[in-house]
């Protein structure tokens, strides 16, 4: 008996059960993947809330916030100061609002708002 049970095939007998643990591990992967999508989202809204407020109150913008154009940066400025938007080379900017200088308030991608210099900047 020993020796039949040694060479005896044994298919797996739990497969198809591994395989729907497997799809069902991957529908509740799915699903927390959405809730951190939607948690994600909604920091993110609560970030430009705060830079939105932090802008309103550092330049004193009453108006409404509507974008004028939208550019380039040609390369990349680091700022110098709080007002002063960081920039990267090819990094798509809003426009907002012109100032009587060489500057102009712009908004990047993340929300954020500042001066950026129209040198720096590729209109098309």
């Amino acid at each position: 008996r020993e020796k039949d049970n040694k060479y005896k095939i044994r298919m797996p007998k739990l497969r198809v059960v591994q395989e729907y643990k497997d799809n069902r591990k991957s529908i509740v992967e799915m699903e927390r993947n959405i809730f951190k999508f939607k948690k994600s989202s909604e920091e993110k809204s609560r970030k430009r809330e705060k830079e939105e407020k932090f802008f309103r109150e550092t330049f004193m913008y009453d108006k409404e916030i509507n974008v004028i154009n939208t550019a380039t940066a040609e390369c990349s400025v680091p700022s110098e100061r709080r007002v002063d938007l960081p920039v990267t080379a090819g990094e798509q900017l809003d426009v907002i609002d012109v100032t009587e200088g060489h500057a102009v308030i712009c908004r990047n991608s993340e929300g954020r708002y500042g001066y950026v210099l129209v040198e720096h900047l590729n209109f098309r």
